[in-house]
């Protein structure tokens, strides 16, 4: 019987294969590089929304809290003294002085880490030249006037309208201020549609990796004899590791992230306490205290990306090796 026939099939076959394992290359690639793109990309961006909110974010609403909070205990210290005719020896007492110095050294900070933008900027210079107008009349009121109490407590009332005036006061402009930066505190800590986007492109580019690898193991082993290739083995296991590690440790970030929000959001409750002040500046500073220490920076998460960004290299070169030698070696060269 001659073979004649069996040739033309058996190179069709053949043709076929060859074709078939040179669309599992290229859809291998194409997907790694698409996956990988979208995974890294989103990974980094929630890891640097934890950065700006544990260096600027938490500190600047603390800060907006500490300032407003120490800038009326200070006016009520101030108040107190004269009360209590201590302004009559040492003018506005010890306490008024370290609460003022306090709010100064907030605003100075607040100037640094503040998360509005120009706008911030803006509201910190109003609210640096209203202090000094601020300390132009409660100095002479508790210094000065101490014997004129008509004229003191005009100076002491030109003070706390400085203070606390609704819409051009100190505390109500940083009022606002602390609403624009929760705003962008509450920005920080959720998923926005983009990141959801690029992690569903990420996370389901992965299963393509997956079943596209599955399949191209399935073809080399029913149509080339070949059981089993390590490379797209390794490469298998690279694309699990991605698939879940990444997502779990961006999972724990936006959990720690959320806890944050919700502490701050606390401390500006409690900065709108003013029936006990300083019991409202302990319960801030040991709320930030807490907030701190769930923003604190974890090594293990930088680990991960550099650990994904090895995996991604792997699922791209792993496939070229271990089809490309096949195809090499049973095709291209053979033909």
């Amino acid at each position: 019987m001659s073979p004649g026939p069996v040739r033309p099939r058996r190179n069709t076959y053949r043709s076929r294969t060859r074709r078939l394992l040179e669309w599992h290359l290229a859809a291998l690639l194409v997907a790694a590089l698409v996956s990988m793109t979208a995974l890294l990309v989103s990974y980094r961006e929630v890891q640097i929304s934890a950065g700006e909110m544990r260096t600027r974010g938490a500190p600047a609403v603390q800060g907006v809290a500490a300032t407003q909070l120490a800038l009326l205990r200070a006016h009520e210290e101030a108040r107190t003294s004269v009360r209590k005719r201590i302004a009559d020896v040492v003018g506005a007492g010890a306490r008024y002085e370290n609460q003022l110095a306090a709010a100064d050294q907030g605003l100075s900070r607040l100037s640094d880490v503040q998360i509005d933008g120009d706008r911030g900027r803006g509201v910190l210079e109003t609210v640096n030249g209203l202090l000094t107008s601020y300390s132009s009349s409660i100095t002479p009121g508790a210094v000065k006037y101490v014997r004129d109490e008509p004229m003191q407590q005009e100076k002491f009332k030109e003070a706390e309208t400085l203070l606390t005036r609704k819409g051009t006061g100190v505390v109500p402009r940083l009022d606002v201020l602390q609403g624009h930066q929760m705003a962008r505190v509450d920005t920080l800590a959720s998923m926005s549609p983009l990141r959801w986007t690029g992690w569903a492109v990420a996370e389901l580019g992965l299963l393509a990796m997956a079943l596209i690898t599955l399949s191209a193991l399935w073809t080399l082993r029913t149509r080339c004899g070949h059981s089993r290739d390590l490379c797209l083995l390794v490469s298998l296991l690279a694309v699990v590791f991605l698939a879940t590690v990444p997502l779990i440790a961006t999972s724990n970030t936006q959990d720690r992230l959320g806890a944050a929000r919700d502490g701050l959001v606390l401390i500006e409750q409690q900065a709108r306490n003013h029936a006990d002040l300083a019991e409202s500046q302990q319960d801030v500073t040991d709320t930030a205290t807490g907030v701190r220490a769930g923003l604190a920076a974890q090594g293990w998460q930088s680990g991960i990306y550099y650990g994904a960004l090895a995996a991604g290299a792997l699922v791209v070169l792993l496939p070229a090796v271990g089809i490309g030698r096949h195809l090499n070696a049973d095709y291209w060269r053979a033909g």
